[in-house]
């Protein structure tokens, strides 16, 4: 038998060899125990972001949205009162808030030269009063009606760029341009007051002057002051091809064809197309289809917060 020399500790080699097997053996059952008793792992595995989608970015208001607002007003057991003057500081109609502002300038003013110290966007009282709210023969609260369905229908995300044409005071445009991101929405508007309410109220009073539109006076479907490499996801006129000729129409046309995208960009129109249908239905599309557009088809959609309905008609690119 072979010793192993030790500090007065003498072990056999059979010995030492069993004490490793005997171990190897027991490390070899922990191991199998453990494996068969434990439970698949259930962990959640961490989300990756997607860095496409962004909080806001969300556009049509949803069912339960539309469900909790309705509990909120019978939670708080509201119900519509007749609309009059309520208490206040100072309750007034527009008319006479507007004559307040031309004569008192307001409950806390400043006088003399104070007066033009203190105040950075000097803003017309018709403005203030809103009245230009009240240019379009329905409620203001219809432009967001208008930005869902023509956002959604083009698929927009905010990097899209849009072009409208005929903004006005901004009814729809300010919802595109809060989604979009800065200086993507543009507009070519021919009236001076209608721009005036755009640009010293409108986009001051929202928060929205860091967006930068490009909101340009023009008439005439005249598109050169948006410079020539812009390419648009969406273009639209809400009932501003009724109160133009025929011939302008398709000018105008002819010189948006290459600024859409191909295929996923879109024009709309609004209430009829009679610029088209005038010509009869096969001599519009042949004329379209020289122009590389293709009708679509007509869409009809409802209002959120009123008994309403618009019709659009939409159009594509179908050459690059």
């Amino acid at each position: 038998m072979a010793l192993l020399p030790s500090k007065g500790v003498v072990i056999s080699v059979q010995t030492l060899v069993l004490s490793v097997a005997t171990a190897a053996i027991l490390l070899c059952f922990l191991l199998f125990s453990l494996t068969a008793s434990s439970p698949p792992c259930s962990c959640p595995t961490p989300a990756i972001p997607n860095s496409s989608i962004r909080i806001g970015d969300r556009i049509s208001t949803s069912t339960e949205d539309i469900n909790w607002v309705k509990r909120q007003i019978e939670a708080n057991g509201l119900h519509m009162q007749q609309n009059v003057l309520r208490k206040g500081i100072n309750p007034r109609t527009r008319q006479q808030q507007l004559e307040d502002l031309r004569q008192f300038k307001g409950i806390s003013h400043y006088d003399g030269e104070e007066a033009n110290n203190h105040t950075a966007l000097p803003c017309p009282g018709e403005l203030l009063v809103e009245e230009h709210h009240s240019n379009y023969g329905e409620p203001w609260a219809g432009g967001r009606d208008v930005f869902e369905f023509l956002a959604e229908s083009a698929r927009l995300t905010p990097s899209s760029r849009v072009l409208e044409i005929g903004c006005g005071t901004l009814r729809v445009g300010l919802h595109f341009i809060r989604y979009l991101d800065p200086e993507h929405f543009h507009c070519l508007e021919r009236d001076e007051l209608s721009l005036m309410a755009a640009l010293r109220y409108e986009l001051p009073s929202q928060g929205l002057l860091h967006k930068r539109p490009m909101i340009v006076r023009g008439e005439d479907m005249d598109f050169g002051r948006f410079g020539s490499g812009t390419m648009y996801h969406l273009i639209y006129a809400s009932a501003v091809f009724l109160h133009m000729p025929d011939k302008l129409v398709w000018t105008g046309l002819e010189r948006l064809v290459s600024r859409l995208k191909p295929l996923e960009g879109r024009i709309f129109v609004s209430h009829n197309i009679k610029f088209c249908s005038r010509l009869g239905g096969e001599e519009c599309t042949k004329r379209l289809n020289r122009l590389g557009l293709e009708y679509l088809g007509k869409h009809i959609h409802d209002s959120l917060l009123f008994n309403h309905y618009e019709i659009w008609f939409g159009f594509r690119r179908i050459k690059a």
